[in-house]
């Protein structure tokens, strides 16, 4: 017995940490990384001027994790998991970019998610398109 992922007779499984992947899973990493450090610091020092932007900004820190832990697992179960965090990602980005241009007083400072990411060259807006991409592309396909 082998220790790694079983697969269907006949199909072919790409790898979600493979090739492209592992960019993907770097970019994710560095966003994990900015967005949780920069929402613990707001949390901590700065809570009470926008409880809402930072709290999200937190959130999504934590999306940012758990799509790296898992896009980088690559297993099936991590897939699922990868899969739900980049579509909440991808919701969150939208509605709050969507939110913060339409009624900007309620996000009196900067979330990640703000205006579709604007602070990070809208990268928060592209990443989980290219996440959900790259999901699609390595899904396990039976000839």
């Amino acid at each position: 017995m082998t220790g790694g992922p079983t697969q269907p007779t006949g199909s072919t499984v790409r790898k979600t940490n493979s090739g492209a992947g592992r960019a993907l899973v770097a970019v994710y990493g560095i966003f994990a990384i900015a967005a949780t450090a920069r929402a613990g610091v707001q949390l901590i020092t700065k809570f009470e001027q926008a409880p809402l932007a930072y709290l999200l900004s937190a959130l999504a820190g934590l999306i940012y994790i758990v799509a790296t832990i898992t896009l980088a697992r690559g297993t099936r179960a991590s897939r699922r998991l990868a899969l739900i965090a980049i579509i909440i990602e991808l919701v969150g980005v939208v509605v709050v970019g969507t939110l913060s241009v339409v009624e900007p007083e309620a996000f009196p400072r900067a979330t990640v998610w703000s205006v579709y990411g604007i602070g990070y060259g809208f990268v928060p807006l592209v990443l989980p398109i290219l996440g959900l991409a790259w999901l699609w592309y390595t899904r396990p396909v039976t000839p």
